[in-house]
């Protein structure tokens, strides 16, 4: 496991601990078990400080007790020292290797003379692997927590299954094709073409969901020390890519109608960023549309200036309205757009894809060739039957999400009234603005009541939107009814109202110093309900 800093901030930290107050037991010795196996797995290095007890009690929303006594705990076990004045460091006897020295010429990565433009920093640190709660949460094993942090089709739809079931294997074929089967890179060139984007089969790479095509990008176009443009807040798994890239981040504000695009000019202008990302319609989390003013605006000043925009065209298809839906950037000029069936279909359904102009294309499938050869066969298939008659399964889609967006609201309202979200207009999330606290600490308080959120913060590289959350309304009715409920009471927790002042603003609560018999998890057992 690649370590996380020898001076972790203590927001990284609390990411990478995932789940860990999720079990049974008393905080203090979940706390020191999950810290136990990020020492023993190499994630916290010998030497590494971590963070005060007063700042982790904080961000964890514990007791400075719960804090102490887990550091106590593996200090006696002889894997943390902790000393007056100097704090609390992962003992040198650790079972980790020693990291490598920084400016280890050995470690060096990336082509210093590839001529990008781009802002090299230098110093850009290079991430190997995620700490995003986004993607931990989905490598914790099952158990009794509501994961409302990543946003996904639940079940998939029958048609899916009907497309296997008739499927048919072609013959005389090795079955590698690293750009993607004809066939589907037809079907998918021609979706565009039907929403007035001329595509061609040759401007279309078949991916592994779209995770893969923005991280081919950004291994094909970023450099260490590259700048990216983002969006502030944006979608955090492309923050994890762009940091193991060890790019550096040039964020812009998303404001009501998505990116602020005279600050996004001026930043290209005066950054010449190797690549510039967006979510334009549907932006993840906010919601946002891009209207279609800014978004010309946005390719014809990205084209000017040579810089790569990459569109992320995931929730796309997502519109709720009956009205005329948003053309896509790519209408607009040259665009590298990014899809998948993921979120119309299943997730399950490992089929994405970038169009882009026909020579990148080329390229990308090269380098794709170096990992995986090309995606499943039959995969590919069967997206392209399901592409051929895509109406009804994206209707059906729709009227799910629609149900799941109204009925998430109405029971916000009903039992978190003091906290805000506009309504959406498409995607599968709500952006919800909390009254007061930070995300962060609230997120391991609705841990310990069975709910996992996604903080805002962690999706902003300009270190605000931290009293903010993003929620998905893709569960069964019962199941967000539950989930709300859950967290009402981490709520009520989280900020106790003080007697005879409804409606006052304390800060948060200590949390509680027990996980065992989880009184404080109401509704622990789901009967009949499938998570």
């Amino acid at each position: 496991m690649k370590p996380i800093g020898l001076s972790p901030e203590p927001h990284d930290l609390v990411s990478r601990l995932g789940r860990w107050s999720a079990g049974r037991g008393p905080l203090y010795l979940l706390l020191a078990a999950r810290l136990r196996r990020l020492v023993d797995e190499g994630a916290l290095p010998p030497g590494t400080l971590l963070p005060p007890d007063r700042r982790l009690a904080k961000d964890l929303a514990v007791g400075r007790t719960t804090v102490v006594a887990a550091y106590d705990t593996l200090r006696q076990e002889g894997r943390l020292v902790r000393r007056q004045g100097s704090g609390t460091r992962v003992a040198r006897a650790a079972l980790a290797p020693e990291p490598p020295r920084t400016g280890d010429p050995s470690r060096a990565g990336g082509d210093a003379s590839r001529a990008t433009g781009g802002a090299r920093a230098g110093g850009a640190p290079r991430v190997k692997e995620t700490s995003n709660p986004l993607f931990l949460h989905l490598l914790e094993a099952p158990d009794d927590v509501i994961l409302l942090s990543c946003a996904a089709p639940v079940e998939p739809p029958p048609e899916l299954a009907d497309a296997y079931r008739s499927l048919v294997l072609p013959g005389g074929d090795l079955g590698y094709h690293p750009a993607g089967l004809g066939v589907l890179r037809e079907a998918v060139a021609a979706r565009y073409a039907e929403r007035g984007v001329p595509t061609g089969p040759g401007q279309i790479l078949v991916t592994t969901g779209a995770q893969q095509g923005l991280s081919l990008l950004a291994r094909l176009l970023l450099a260490p020390g590259d700048g990216v443009l983002v969006e502030a807040p944006t979608y955090p798994g492309a923050l994890d890519l762009f940091r193991e890239a060890a790019a550096v981040p040039l964020p812009v504000a998303v404001g009501p109608d998505g990116v602020d695009v005279a600050e996004a000019v001026r930043v290209m202008e005066r950054h010449r960023p190797a690549l510039a990302y967006v979510v334009a319609r549907f932006q993840n989390p906010t919601g946002t549309v891009l209207p279609p003013l800014a978004g010309r605006r946005l390719v014809a000043a990205a084209n000017a200036l040579g810089v790569p925009l990459v569109d992320d065209e995931v929730l796309g298809d997502l519109a709720f309205g009956t009205a005329r839906e948003p053309r896509p950037l790519s209408a607009y000029g040259e665009v590298i757009a990014v899809g998948s069936l993921s979120k119309v279909v299943w997730g399950g359904l490992r089929i994405g894809w970038v169009r882009g102009p026909a020579p990148l294309i080329a390229r990308l499938a090269r380098l794709k060739a170096l990992h995986d050869l090309g995606c499943d066969v039959p995969s590919q298939l069967v997206a392209a039957r399901l592409l051929a008659d895509f109406g009804p399964v994206r209707a059906a889609r729709l009227h799910a999400l629609r149900a799941g967006h109204a009925h998430l609201r109405a029971e916000l309202a009903r039992l978190l009234p003091s906290w805000s979200c506009a309504p959406a207009t498409g995607g599968q999330t709500l952006w919800v603005r909390l009254p007061h606290g930070d995300g962060v600490s609230f997120a391991q308080v609705a841990l310990r009541h069975g709910v996992a959120v996604l903080p805002g913060a962690t999706t902003d590289a300009l270190g605000g939107s931290v009293r903010h959350l993003r929620l998905h309304f893709l569960l069964p009715r019962e199941v967000l009814t539950e989930a709300v409920r859950r967290l009402a009471a981490a709520w009520a927790e989280y900020a106790p109202a003080p007697a005879g002042a409804p409606g006052a603003e304390p800060g948060p609560g200590k949390g509680g110093e027990t996980g065992g018999e989880r009184g404080a998890r109401p509704g622990a057992s789901l009967q009949g309900i499938t998570l």
